[in-house]
């Protein structure tokens, strides 16, 4: 096939790195793609979030199936262009996407298909704001209503810092307050094609910047995949998923479907398990970052068959997808500063070197080709995945390639899927 993917990060690199590995030989674009994806796709110059030039280079190219990997566009109603002209497409239209774009459309959605959440009050003033926090209580939980790259959220027993968490975006559009939820969380996808869906296998991810959970939020520092300490408490990883699928998934598949606003893409589901049972943090409308850097070098089915199955309508007749024993951990390699002010334009070096430890691939996130060799031009620069066997193994793998890596002022944690070994 020949297959357009939409982004420029570590997540449009891992599904890139995803098809190239079939045996079918696919022609793969990428807009506007990044150094490392331009080592494994064709990079064209192309707007991602412009529905009308997707669309054209679409048809010119004759493109059998366009994914789109980050939020953004799906907002922008790329999805809804191509559709229009017949070109299938791996992402929600803006409508549904709308499951991510607004946490109160979310809700609402939530409540409608009752799907267990926690309380949520819309804030669009100070003086409703200070109410909610006054109601829900501390530890606050604030988020932003809108898209917000993985940042909009605070979690805090400082009420001044939540309160100047929501004044940041308040200017922009309400704020949700939200009840504390607290338990381990779980990240799990979702294939659907508006009327059924087809579980991937549960990743969990680290959003603190620092070990021990400790820093500002992030839009993730790395992940791990399986979540073998599920059967502790679900019997297993496929009655946990079982669990959710029908508790969750199918009902919000079905709630937007009968509003006229069909899901068809990939349905993320940040989870949290409570004492009181599992319940949903948020959805997002496509593949998460880094969870899918972990989750997709385990999948033993062609990915490529499974998206066209979605984009068009055929999932009722695909099997569940099926994974391999491996173990898969990632772990973030980011520039100084980051997440409040990354810097940028450093060189980053032992890439090769990495890239040679058995096991072990890279994922470019923020990374482009100058004279100089690599520079990393983002906040998050670099996922560095390590297969192996057991959990110790893969995570020595990945942590002896990050040692290769040189970047002046980056920064990485040292502690990820660490609990998972010591289990």
């Amino acid at each position: 096939m020949k297959i357009l993917v939409l982004g420029s990060g570590a997540r449009e690199h891992a599904i890139i790195l995803a098809l190239r590995s079939e045996e079918a030989g696919h022609q793969v674009f990428a807009a506007p793609g990044n150094a490392g994806i331009a080592q494994d796709a064709t990079v064209v110059d192309l707007d991602p979030n412009d529905p009308a030039a997707v669309t054209v280079f679409a048809n010119d190219r004759a493109i059998d199936l366009v994914v789109i990997g980050p939020e953004a566009p799906l907002v922008a109603g790329v999805a809804d262009a191509l559709r229009e002209r017949g070109i299938p497409v791996f992402g929600p239209g803006r409508a549904a996407a709308q499951l991510e774009g607004s946490k109160a459309f979310a809700k609402r959605i939530m409540d409608a298909a009752g799907v267990p959440t926690g309380r949520a009050v819309r804030a669009a003033t100070r003086a409703q704001l200070d109410a909610a926090l006054d109601d829900l209580g501390s530890p606050y939980v604030v988020k932003a209503d809108g898209l917000a790259a993985g940042k909009g959220v605070i979690v805090t027993a400082d009420r001044d810092a939540a309160v100047a968490h929501a004044e940041t975006y308040l200017p922009s559009g309400p704020v949700l307050v939200e009840e504390f939820l607290d338990g381990p969380e779980v990240s799990l996808f979702f294939l659907s094609d508006g009327d059924h869906v087809l579980p991937l296998s549960p990743a969990q991810d680290y959003k603190r910047l620092l070990d021990g959970d400790a820093g500002p939020n992030t839009g993730g520092m790395g992940a791990y995949s399986p979540l073998p300490w599920l059967a502790e408490r679900f019997g297993g990883e496929d009655e946990f998923v079982d669990l959710v699928t029908r508790e969750v998934a199918e009902p919000v598949v079905r709630e937007l479907d009968a509003e006229g606003t069909p899901f068809i893409g990939l349905l993320y589901a940040g989870l949290i398990l409570t004492e009181s049972g599992v319940k949903v943090i948020e959805f997002n409308a496509r593949f998460g970052d880094p969870e899918t850097q972990v989750v997709l070098p385990r999948l033993i089915d062609p990915l490529s068959e499974l998206l066209l199955a979605a984009a068009s309508g055929r999932l009722e007749s695909c099997p569940r997808p099926a994974f391999a024993d491996a173990v898969a951990v990632t772990v973030v390699v980011a520039s100084e500063g980051y997440p409040q002010s990354p810097v940028t334009g450093r060189t980053l070096t032992g890439t090769d070197a990495a890239a040679t430890v058995d096991g072990v691939h890279l994922a470019h996130a923020a990374t482009a080709a100058s004279e100089a060799g690599l520079v990393a031009t983002g906040g998050r620069v670099l996922n560095v995945v390590g297969l192996g066997s057991t959990f110790a193994e893969a995570r020595d793998r990945v942590y002896r390639a990050v040692a290769e890596i040189g970047l002046e002022g980056g920064q990485h944690r040292t502690d990820i899927a660490e609990r998972v070994v010591e289990r």
